[in-house]
């Protein structure tokens, strides 16, 4: 059956061979089964992923939608009998609007080759996740990706004007506008803009493009510890001070960073405080943030454009690399920006009680916190069994805060044990008729996002 496919794509474009396909198998979250796809397959263009869904809805086959495999939910793992749409060959951009202020882009576009070609009218496409060099715009849509920037320019939903979108019976619409404001009907794109798949094939991207800032001035502030950084980021936000970045480290990655990079981080303090702010108005207000920390026991200096790019980019590493000897998770809960410093110290308790390690980063201008926590892969069944406890535990307590179980990577297949502890069945019983309503026969993505039927 799958030898079809070949009959309507390029040369090439279909792989079965099981070690040729072993590889698009998973995305980089954690894998709770692992299965290998009955095949990989490569869309060039939108005819060829209509041909591809409405061959699949006929056959009712799983359709698992991948761009760069970047996750980290495993919202891009195989599913048993499943094919890989891969849609990175889909890679232009076709059109750039720098006096309309927008692009339109397919999925597989880079989010840094966007930037690029943005930034030679002056603009910028805001949404900037750590694996921005190599991620893909129909990812981050997938997930609704944040980044770096979140904190003053919002997240992927806040930079998407439209879609174009192949349904799961190979049917192509177009959702949104593209004009700033538009209201007309239900706000179908910001459905579909962290859906994960499960809704539907995004095959184009109107984007809203932003402008690059005129200057930009970035403060590192070192504290003693990630309590008193963490209370730096309210005091910053009571100076009514809007930073652009604003992210947290605490020491233990300050340390990784150090091993992994030949960094000097540790030497600096027991928590860092990065702070970037933009525009023309960029000195006035990292003056203020400077005294604002200073006050609170901070040591701030100012990096110059080449530090602060090194800097800006030992963050983007921070999650650091899988390791063999390890069982690690982590994590992207959010908590109202109130509860940083309190959710911070039960994070601390939670790990000693246990007796798992851990380290944390947050994107502290919003709240988004990537906790991970691991032990030694030598202490076996025991060791994940305390991890998984220490993993639940600070879910649930970032849930009693006013929190969430995911602000940027969204639910994939690994977090939806935690989807029901955050989501009334009523809610969670809407969103199965949603789904249905837009993949009747469930061959998008399933097992992702939500929860099946109880």
């Amino acid at each position: 059956m799958i030898a079809e496919l070949s009959a309507f794509l390029p040369h090439g474009a279909v792989l079965t061979a099981e070690s040729a396909v072993e590889s698009y198998a998973r995305d980089q979250g954690p894998v709770l089964s692992l299965q290998s796809p009955a095949a990989v397959v490569w869309a060039q263009t939108v005819d060829e992923v209509q041909q591809v869904m409405r061959w699949a809805y006929a056959h009712r086959i799983p359709v698992v939608p991948r761009g760069a495999g970047t996750g980290v939910s495993g919202g891009a793992h195989a599913t048993e009998g499943c094919i890989v749409l891969n849609l990175d060959r889909m890679n232009r951009i076709t059109a750039m609007n720098p006096l309309d202020e927008t692009a339109v882009v397919e999925p597989g576009v880079i989010n840094a080759d966007l930037n690029a070609a943005a930034a030679e009218h002056g603009l910028m496409y805001a949404p900037d996740p750590a694996s921005y060099r190599i991620s893909t715009i129909g990812g981050n849509v997938a997930t609704n990706a944040g980044g770096l920037r979140c904190a003053k320019y919002g997240v992927t939903r806040d930079s998407i004007l439209a879609l174009d979108v192949v349904l799961a019976d190979g049917t192509l619409i177009r959702t949104g506008v593209q004009t700033f404001k538009g209201v007309a009907g239900y706000d179908l794109t910001s459905l579909f803009v962290g859906s994960e798949g499960t809704l539907g094939i995004v095959v184009g991207i109107t984007v809203r493009l932003r402008y690059l800032p005129h200057s930009e001035q970035t403060l590192a502030a070192f504290f003693p510890d990630i309590q008193t950084a963490a209370a730096g980021v309210l005091a910053v936000g009571e100076a009514r001070v809007q930073p652009a970045i604003m992210e947290l480290l605490d020491g233990m990655t300050l340390t990784a960073l150090d091993g992994a990079h030949g960094s000097n981080l540790r030497e600096r303090g027991g928590a860092l405080l990065l702070i970037q702010t933009d525009g023309f108005g960029a000195e006035a207000e990292a003056a203020v943030v400077r005294v604002v920390l200073t006050a609170l026991g901070g040591t701030v200096s100012s990096q110059d454009v080449g530090e602060a790019a090194r800097l800006i980019d030992l963050r983007r590493h921070s999650r650091g690399d899988e390791v063999d000897d390890e069982f690690r998770v982590g994590e992207d809960v959010a908590v109202p920006r109130s509860q940083l410093v309190h959710y911070i110290a039960q994070l601390e308790r939670v790990a000693a009680e246990h007796s798992v390690l851990l380290k944390v980063v947050a994107h502290a201008g919003d709240g988004n916190l990537h906790p991970t926590f691991w032990v030694s892969a030598a202490e076996g069944p025991a060791g994940v069994e305390r991890l998984d406890l220490a993993l639940d535990e600070s879910v649930r307590l970032a849930l009693g805060l006013g929190g969430t179980i995911t602000g940027e990577h969204g639910v994939g297949q690994y977090k939806l044990r935690w989807l029901p502890w955050e989501q009334t069945e009523e809610v969670l019983g809407l969103q199965r008729q949603i789904k249905k309503v837009f993949d009747p026969r469930g061959i998008l993505n399933p097992g992702k996002a939500i929860t099946v039927e109880a």
